[in-house]
């Protein structure tokens, strides 16, 4: 059930010398202070944490090994041990994955493998706990490949949280994206292993994907896209290309789907460009809609349910179409689509990752703050035009007269062939709550633009900021409603804007590294 040979692995490890050497010198070249240090071993058996006890009791490092049937007495007094500084290591055999409190520990040695990402999170917890005088926790991780299959990507990821792709660029880039204080590091030679692994742990192409979905069904499982993705090991945005989604890819492996509409395709290659939808407005609002056996009829909708439904048909509509009840029947001409796309909001409402809240004021206005929109989305919730179709939003700002509301969309990092000398504006997070944005270079800070903006409290607007990291990103990060602090010149203007709501950490320290 543990998917390694017990008896095996303990063999390896234990076989020769060399490599519990290897722990002990990685382990005091890493350590702060080896006179001092309390640590934690995750040990694969009995012999294992024996032998590794040892070693280091050789080294001269003084260490015990315990396990789950040692006396209490014994486990409770190598507890305190390592509390008091009389012990430097305890090895370990299923003991302290969970429910242990050891603040004091302040390096964990990782020997042991494990493909279960909670088992790997609670053996990680146990040095994560704060103490007076404790500044870090070092982790070493030992396991390496053990073998071809094992899935880095899961272990990773249960660290890291993102998607594959992110996973990938958090390695290549040297994990830029980690809290402040802390590191992680793998060698050369260790990152390109792992980028292998994560790349070939899964399906890569087409038809590969396609023949894991027969073996899906094959093997008696309903082919629905939450068992593919669970048995695959695949993501969402995996199965989903410029041209094909997951209705595609059951035909392709002989999977029954519902009859195509007469805009099959198309309206097909719209749902790929809504897996950014990370609010339960747009999932549970969206799924009640397209719930209806029959159109819903857009009269008599209030203001606020005809922008959500504008804002799910607009990204869909076909040939331009100017009425939005058009829009709303053409899509439930498309049972096949209607279906994908409850699969795909029931998984998309299992990944909302923030607390999101509504905009005060603005009852009319769906959007949430911390949730991701497109420019479609964006103007269907600000009531920008009428009917299915949004007119691209081509410009950085917008002002909605209606709404009494500048909205600004930010790309942060400028650095692609997208941006000219003149439109690459300083536009970074200075901290949590406040946001440093440069104008568009005719803005004066004496004309009507600009003085709209330093006086928006007085003038009874406001200010919506939209922030996106790249791009080539489709959504950007709704943040809120800003108030103006203060500027610096003109054409463009510097100005600093205090968001109402302050930035989750995760978001902060993204745009900060977007820009540093």
């Amino acid at each position: 059930g543990r998917g390694y040979d017990i008896a095996g692995l303990t063999n390896i490890y234990t076989g020769s010398d060399a490599w519990a050497h290897r722990v002990v010198k990685e382990l005091l070249d890493r350590a702060d202070d080896p006179e001092t240090m309390s640590v934690l071993g995750f040990c694969v058996s009995v012999e294992h944490a024996r032998f590794m006890a040892r070693k280091f009791e050789e080294s001269g490092i003084r260490s015990v090994a315990i396990w789950g049937k040692s006396p209490r007495s014994e486990r409770e007094e190598a507890l305190s041990d390592l509390a008091k500084g009389k012990l430097r290591v305890v090895f370990s055999v299923d003991l302290f994955n969970e429910g242990v409190d050891v603040p004091t520990v302040d390096a964990l040695l990782m020997l042991r493998p494990t493909e279960s990402p909670t088992l790997f999170l609670q053996q990680l917890g146990r040095g994560l706990r704060k103490s007076e005088g404790k500044t870090n926790c070092l982790v070493l991780d030992f396991v390496g490949l053990h073998r071809r299959e094992f899935r880095f990507d899961q272990k990773m990821r249960a660290l890291l949280g993102g998607t594959r792709k992110e996973l990938e660029q958090h390695i290549k880039g040297g994990f830029p994206y980690l809290p402040a204080g802390c590191h992680m590091e793998l060698d050369s030679v260790a990152s390109k292993i792992v980028l292998k692994s994560i790349r070939d742990s899964v399906p890569s192409n087409w038809p590969r994907k396609a023949s894991e979905l027969r073996q899906l069904v094959a093997a008696g499982h309903e082919p629905t896209l939450a068992n593919y993705l669970e048995h695959s090991g695949l993501e969402l945005q995996d199965c989903y290309s410029v041209e094909k989604g997951w209705s595609d890819l059951c035909e392709a492996a002989d999977v029954a789907v519902l009859a195509p509409g007469p805009h099959e395709a198309k309206l097909r290659r719209s749902i790929g460009r809504m897996l950014h939808i990370n609010d339960e407005v747009r999932c549970n609002g969206y799924s009640k809609l397209l719930s209806s056996s029959s159109p819903p009829c857009v009269g008599s909708m209030s203001v606020r349910e005809q922008r959500l439904t504008r804002m799910l048909i607009a990204p869909m509509v076909v040939d331009n179409t100017d009425d939005l009840q058009t829009g709303v029947n053409t899509v439930w001409e498309h049972p096949q689509v209607r279906r994908e796309l409850l699969e795909v909001l029931g998984l998309l409402r299992g990944q909302i990752e923030h607390i999101q809240d509504p905009l005060t004021g603005r009852p009319d206005n769906p959007l949430r703050v911390h949730a991701r929109y497109s420019r479609l989305e964006i103007f269907a919730a600000f009531g920008v035009g009428t009917g299915a179709f949004v007119a691209p939003w081509q410009d950085g700002c917008k002002w909605v007269e209606g709404e009494r509301a500048d909205l600004f969309a930010i790309t942060l990092n400028k650095t692609g062939s997208g941006f000219s000398p003149t439109t690459r504006y300083k536009d970074y997070a200075i901290s949590r709550d406040l946001i440093h944005w440069e104008s568009q270079s005719r803005t004066r800070a004496d004309g009507a633009t600009g003085r709209r903006y330093q006086e928006h409290v007085k003038q009874g607007s406001e200010v919506m900021l939209f922030a996106r990291l790249h791009q080539s990103d489709r959504a950007f990060w709704f943040l809120g409603p800003a108030e103006y602090q203060r500027h610096e010149g003109e054409k463009p203007m510097a100005i600093v804007w205090k968001l109402d709501c302050q930035l989750p950490g995760d978001l902060f320290a993204a745009f900060a590294a977007a820009v540093a």
